[in-house]
């Protein structure tokens, strides 16, 4: 009996454990065994033992191997049997660098070779993998349905970029939806189309035809795509729907050992630039892979501008496009027109490298260049790019970059730039570019030529401009001449473009040398110094402060975010004698006395231009000149300056004060206001209003000008005291006392008057006195006129009344009527005088002679005087 015991447990540990155990070892004995059918070189590798359930299999995790490079990861696979095999894989990964690493062999005997067999062999089964990533395109990631029998293959495919639907049904291939996203933020392309496979699967379909309507960026209408073939060769046609040209027209051939395009056209009508041209290609031995193909090809580009039409041709291999080690030269020749434009191009390259990462080389020769005018006044005469052995790979740019421009302007002048800097594998905010910089040229208005020239570094996100200098040997302009103005770095300028702290700092300085004017004014030495602040060059605070030997500091500060510029400008107080050098030595003024303050803020974009408003304060202002004194001088200045239009004392006038102006004639409490807009019109007029000044012991006074001017202005004089305007005038002649009132009607803009209906009157007694050499002088020379002139010789003025009117000429016309009593020798006459003058003021300027004019006109007008009757003698002589 214990024997039979025994061998029942050795059978139960044979039928139960042994299985158990070989389960439990998978992870050991599967790989072994699968390698049996893989091929050379590759294995699997499960990472953790299958799990077995209910009704399916479960393999956590999956390796597929060759050599040491994972070709394929799988996870979460799930295997059952509902009604038909079912294989759900969480995730497959698959790294198509290791395809190349695949070992060739021979087809085993008896292994299918038609499609038929291989689909006869196919199980009826589904496959799900809910994540399909092919590297290194992660982009087109997605999930993947797979229905098989041997009589209908259906797959389906859904990723954020890509879409697919598609059924086999024998050698008979349909797809129903195809759908890609190639361009962030552009509709993706969609095609649908019928196509025959060939009976053995070792190449393209045998015909088939294919539709796509798209959309491109740049066109207004959609694009519609067609590519049909019939055994080894087809065309693809690309037309846009406005255009019955072809955007895309390629015949191709596909043989056994070569696969060529010949004569294919394309075009390219938008963007305002139509482009077009012819492109051929030829990639032999293409079957046996992307290492050993040769390819070539030329593609030719035709322009159009305003200076004709322009070939430029670009020639491929012959050479060899490789994942491990390509070698393709590129030549690019001849020239392309754009409008005003022409560039030419002699561009000898290499492509070399993996296709991951290739390089491309610019040989001895390359050169790129160009001409022509960029606006309407701007010419370049030359622009050249030496590229020879500048380097351009994954990494960025490698060797001497180097530019010159020449160009010249029809009326700023001409110039010549240079650029020659060192990059170091650079891209934007990646690797080290230095540089520097020089050049010259003539600033033709101002009669002057400039220079610059700096250095700078651009290294990953940092831009520092290390030095610069530029400047004019003079600037001169109308009576203006600056001796060399230049422009300087007090501190680097540093730019950090870091996304999360950017950065931008540093200081310049503007230095000028002694400003003359013409009429002998001189500005001392300035000097601007300011500093910089802020985010980036399209965002930043400014702030310094100008000065001119004792004129300033006027401190500036600001900011600049993009689109405008806003600041602000303070002048603090200081003495008005600083400004003595802008007083020509000619005019013999001496500044003595005031201050001055002013404050101004401003502001200026593209659609705006230039706007300003502030105020200037001068105090206390005084004066003194050989022949004349100013003292008391307060002068208040609100403006704001907007789309060219000054606009003063927008909220208070401004405000002219004078407490007095010393000459032959002192001149007390001069106050004049001015509010409104200049240039003025009719729905924004200039007002001059409270004008007044106390002179000749009277007052002139003028309520209101009013620009444009519809009305006169009506200028009044009030008792104005004739002995203090003939001390002040000082004839020899005569002499006169007593008041004068008056009213001129004042036009600026009338096409025939200054003044129109003027009057003159005496409010009260006046005297008149001829001096006794100037009668003397009368009565000798006319002596019809003697006996009149005598009862001139003194008289008593009781009316008169002088009209004025004054042309736009300068012509004055003077009519008076004088009545008055004359004492002579002890009698007394009434005299009536009709006087009647006329002269041109412009002349009158300059030659102030009321004696002679005086003289002149008693000797061609003086009658005899009309007796005053009051009895006696004097009425029997009359």
């Amino acid at each position: 009996m214990k024997g039979r015991y025994k061998v029942a447990i050795a059978l139960i540990l044979v039928f139960f454990i042994l299985p158990l155990t070989l389960l439990l070892t998978l992870t050991r004995w599967v790989p072994t065994l699968a390698g049996i059918w893989l091929p050379v070189g590759t294995r699997i590798a499960l990472d953790q033992s299958p799990r077995l359930h209910r009704a399916s299999v479960e393999i956590p995790s999956l390796r597929y191997l060759v050599g040491d490079c994972e070709l394929a990861r799988v996870s979460g696979a799930m295997l059952s049997h509902p009604s038909r095999w079912r294989l759900n894989i969480a995730a497959l990964d698959v790294d198509s660098a290791c395809l190349s690493k695949l070992p060739e062999s021979e087809p085993a005997p008896g292994a299918p070779r038609t499609l038929a067999e291989w689909q006869s062999m196919l199980p009826n089964s589904w496959l799900t993998i809910d994540k399909l990533t092919l590297s290194p395109w992660q982009q087109w990631q997605g999930k993947l349905d797979v229905g098989l029998t041997p009589a209908i293959q259906d797959i389906a495919f859904n990723g954020d970029a890509l879409k697919l639907r598609a059924r086999l049904h024998g050698q008979a291939l349909t797809v129903s939806e195809f759908e890609a996203k190639l361009v962030d933020g552009q509709p993706p392309i969609k095609l649908v189309g019928d196509f025959t496979m060939p009976l053995v699967p070792d190449g393209l379909p045998v015909s088939g035809h294919l539709v796509s309507s798209f959309e491109f960026p740049q066109t207004p209408q959609l694009v519609d795509a067609e590519l049909e073939w019939q055994k080894n060769q087809g065309q693809l046609v690309v037309t846009a729907r406005d255009n019955p040209e072809p955007l895309l027209d390629l015949p191709w051939t596909l043989t056994e050992h070569v696969a060529s395009i010949s004569d294919g056209r394309w075009s390219w009508p938008y963007q305002g630039q139509p482009l077009s041209g012819r492109v051929s290609f030829k990639a032999e031995q293409w079957q046996q892979g992307l290492d050993t193909m040769q390819i070539s090809g030329r593609l030719n580009v035709l322009t159009h501008g305003d200076n004709g039409k322009g070939n430029a041709v670009l020639t491929i291999g012959p050479g060899k496009l490789s994942a491990d080690d390509s070698h393709m030269p590129l030549r690019l020749t001849g020239e392309a027109k754009q409008d005003d434009l022409i560039f030419y191009a002699v561009l000898p390259a290499t492509l070399s490298g993996p296709l991951s990462s290739p390089h491309l080389a610019f040989e001895p020769g390359a050169l790129l260049r160009s001409r022509g005018r960029v606006i309407d006044s701007l010419n370049i005469d030359e622009v050249r790019l030496p590229l020879a052995g500048v380097k351009v790979t994954e990494q960025g740019i490698d060797g001497r970059l180097q530019a010159i421009l020449r160009a010249h302007e029809n009326e700023m002048g001409d110039f010549t730039l240079h650029l020659d800097g060192l990059a170091d594998n650079f891209l934007p905010d990646k690797g080290t570019w230095r540089w520097r910089y020089w050049g010259d040229g003539r600033f033709t208005p101002m009669h002057a030529r400039w220079d610059v020239a700096g250095t700078g570094l651009w290294r990953d996100q940092s831009i520092v401009l290390n030095s610069l200098s530029t400047g004019f040997d003079k600037l001169e302009y109308g009576t203006m001449l600056v001796n060399k103005p230049r422009l300087v770095l007090e501190k680097p300028v540093h730019w950090l473009r870091d996304e999360q702290h950017p950065r931008l700092t540093g200081a310049l300085s503007l230095d000028a040398g002694q400003t003359n004017f013409s009429g002998g004014s001189v500005l001392p030495p300035s000097t601007l110094k300011f500093s910089i602040d802020g985010r980036d060059p399209t965002f930043f605070q400014f702030k310094g402060d100008l000065h001119a030997d004792k004129i300033g500091p006027i401190r500036v500060g600001g900011r600049w975010d993009g689109e405008r510029l806003r600041g602000e400008a303070w002048w603090p107080k200081q003495s008005l004698t600083v400004f003595q050098p802008l007083i020509p030595p000619d005019l013999k003024m001496n500044l003595r006395e005031g201050t001055l303050y002013a404050q101004v803020a401003f502001s200026a974009a593209a659609g705006q231009g230039f706007e300003a408003g502030g105020h200037g304060v001068l105090k206390g202002g005084s004066a003194w000149m050989p022949d004349n004194q100013i003292n008391g001088v307060d002068f208040v200045l609100p403006f704001r300056f907007s789309e060219g239009t000054w606009l003063l004392g927008k909220k208070h006038p401004v405000s002219l004060r004078i407490a007095e102006i010393v000459n032959q004639v002192t001149a007390k409490n001069l106050t004049a206001d001015l509010q409104g807009a200049y240039p003025w019109s009719e729905d924004a007029p200039l007002l001059l209003s409270n004008v007044s000044v106390d002179i000749l012991g009277g007052k002139l006074s003028m309520l209101q000008l009013r620009m444009p001017q519809h009305d006169p202005a009506l200028l009044r004089v009030q008792n104005i005291s004739t002995s203090e305007l003939i001390s002040a005038v000082n004839p020899k002649q005569f002499a006169m006392s007593g008041p004068v009132n008056g009213a001129l009607p004042l036009w600026l803009n009338n096409d025939k008057w200054i003044i129109k209906d003027g009057w003159l009157s005496n409010p009260g007694p006046m005297t008149l006195r001829i001096d006794k050499d100037t009668a003397d002088a009368v009565v000798n020379d006319n002596i019809a006129a003697g006996a009149a002139i005598n009862w001139l010789r003194y008289m008593e003025i009781s009316r008169s009344w002088t009209k004025i009117n004054l042309s736009n000429l300068g012509l004055l016309t003077l009519t008076a009527n004088v009545t008055g009593i004359s004492h002579v020798d002890g009698k007394s006459n009434t005299v009536h005088l009709n006087y009647t003058h006329e002269e041109n003021v412009f002349d009158l300027w300059r030659s102030l002679r009321f004696g002679d004019n005086l003289q002149a006109w008693l000797e061609q007008n003086t009658a005899l005087p009309a007796p005053r009757c009051s009895g006696g003698k004097e009425c029997k002589e009359q």
